[in-house]
């Protein structure tokens, strides 16, 4: 949390999901998964999926997240299920298709 608490809110999750090391790019909350580091991964999906605004625009890290890690799910399922809860706390998915004018949509609480 202190690695990040200077970021500002447009950067949060670029800081969150990449950083250069060398010449290579790691996803700071894939290691944490990685090495076992519940702690941190937990700490990380918290501040991603939390709600931020300044004068300008809203920040929500969900966008990052799933375009950096199209498959976050399946890597949490098998590596750290526990947390599983916190992405899906608050997560809304909607269908793509859109039938009679409405759209189907999950919310997870």
């Amino acid at each position: 949390r202190k690695a990040v608490a200077g970021a500002p809110r447009r950067d949060r999750s670029d800081w969150m999901l990449s950083v250069a090391v060398g010449s290579d790019t790691i996803s700071p909350l894939m290691w944490a998964v990685e090495q076992g580091n519940l702690e941190a991964a937990d700490a990380i999906l918290e501040d991603l999926l939390t709600i931020r605004a300044d004068r300008d625009r809203y920040y929500f890290g969900a966008d990052a997240l799933f375009s950096r890690h199209p498959d976050i799910v399946s890597r949490l399922c098998a590596d750290a299920p526990a947390l599983l809860w916190t992405l899906f706390d608050g997560m809304v998915w909607r269908a793509r298709a859109v039938e009679a004018g409405k759209r189907r949509a999950v919310y997870f609480c």
